[in-house]
């Protein structure tokens, strides 16, 4: 039955990211900034944790592509935040760890991984720096848009954290 839970969530949150990215995004610098993705990557990983989290994002990315909405890019950042998003949760227990998690992993550690990536699979040489500015700008809106919407969900008792679905 919990596989069952899970699987449903994450298909939710996939929905939530893949529709979201259609109607909430906004120019930042050289690409444009999809703040929905952070937000469920926040939610997700402190809901679901790092491993369903970094899934979750993996497949929103892949979706966008498909349908035009995101590039190569939307991989490196979104599955690195996830991933430290849950494991900072996990690791303080705090869900504004799993915001700055969000915003280091996709702001700081994965535009610094989107050089090589976008060297590698998109034939750019643009540096870190040229990507940071609108990384950060869509992780910080997407994090802490995510960690109000679960400040609310909680005090609507609405969803358990982590495990307890």
């Amino acid at each position: 039955m919990r596989k069952t839970y899970l699987l449903t969530y994450m298909a939710v949150f996939i929905a939530i990211g893949t529709l979201g990215a259609q109607f909430l995004w906004f120019p930042a610098g050289i690409a444009k900034a999809y703040p929905v993705q952070h937000a469920v990557n926040v939610i997700a990983a402190i809901t679901l944790g790092p491993g369903p989290a970094v899934v979750i994002a993996f497949i929103i990315g892949l979706l966008r592509n498909m349908i035009g909405l995101g590039t190569l890019l939307a991989f490196p950042g979104a599955m690195i935040g996830a991933f430290l998003a849950g494991m900072l949760y996990r690791w303080v227990g705090k869900k504004i760890a799993a915001v700055f998690g969000e915003i280091i992993g996709t702001g700081i550690i994965g535009s610094l991984f989107a050089v090589p990536f976008a060297k590698l699979f998109m034939n750019s040489g643009t540096g870190a720096l040229f990507f940071m500015p609108s990384f950060l700008a869509s992780s910080i809106s997407g994090a802490f848009i995510g960690w109000i919407i679960l400040l609310k969900v909680k005090q609507e008792h609405i969803i358990r954290l982590q495990g307890n679905y």
